[in-house]
């Protein structure tokens, strides 16, 4: 480990469900340490010689935000980064692709007319950008994951019954908010509200204001799991266990060997 690295501290890993996590979690080994705060489970370690403490944040934004503020006091993480699934609002967005953030809003916030639309009372913004070098990091950990390890992790034809095929990697504007957007009409009302808006998911954006408010560096990806139309919940539930955790583990874990 460079003496970068090092000062670097320890990278906080978050995700809402198990299967998002779990690779991660024998990766680290029978060396980890798991620490219990506020019902949650906290492990840290090691993984490839990177200092780490992976969590189970659970869904939504509450959760999430309670989660990472327990990274940054409790356990002083100096990066975090929250990995999962999320359902596209892009058109030209497939699922198997995956978005890296380069900024996040919270699609269901609105104390109008106090405030604008979308913005966090007292804030002053609706956005919060993500860290930019650690979103190049991981733009690149998910490159050569599809290219160079996906096709040999996930057989044929599991990627073809999901419709994978030839997945990318997007960057731009993440969106979150309490509720599973599983519906045609929920997603087309988005996309016109929020035209740049890639995707759409639980967490993100709460971790992203939290992050900002204790000047901590944040990143997000996302895998993208259905088109968060009115199949999503089907398509949701079997890639999450089909496909989705290879991806999560194989794009951190790659990540995380990366030289800062």
């Amino acid at each position: 480990m460079t003496r970068q690295e090092d000062e670097m501290g320890r990278i906080g890993i978050m995700a809402a469900l198990h299967d998002e996590i779990s690779s991660l979690l024998e990766a680290m080994g029978p060396d980890a340490e798991r620490t219990r705060v506020g019902r949650r489970d906290y492990y840290t370690g090691a993984i490839h010689g990177r200092e780490v403490v992976v969590v189970l944040a659970r869904v939504g934004k509450v959760a999430a935000a309670a989660t990472a503020v327990t990274l940054i006091r409790e356990f002083d993480a100096r990066v975090v980064v929250f990995a999962g699934l999320a359902g596209a609002v892009a058109r030209d967005v497939a699922v198997g692709d995956v978005v890296v953030a380069t900024a996040l809003l919270q699609h269901d916030l609105d104390a109008s007319p106090l405030f604008p639309c979308y913005e966090v009372p007292l804030l002053e913004r609706s956005r919060f950008d993500a860290d930019r070098a650690t979103s190049e990091r991981l733009s690149l950990a998910a490159r050569e994951y599809l290219a160079e390890v996906l096709p040999r992790q996930v057989p044929a034809d599991t990627l073809a019954a999901f419709g994978v095929a030839d997945p990318r990697v997007h960057r731009g504007v993440i969106i979150s908010g309490d509720r599973f957007v599983g519906c045609g009409a929920a997603v087309r009302g988005l996309r016109d509200e929020l035209p740049d808006a890639l995707c759409v998911e639980m967490e993100g954006a709460a971790v992203a204001q939290i992050c900002y408010e204790y000047d901590v560096p944040c990143a997000v990806v996302r895998t993208i799991s259905d088109r968060a139309d009115d199949e999503a919940s089907a398509s949701f539930s079997g890639f999450l266990s089909r496909v989705a955790r290879y991806y999560s583990a194989g794009i951190l874990e790659r990540f995380l060997t990366m030289a800062w």
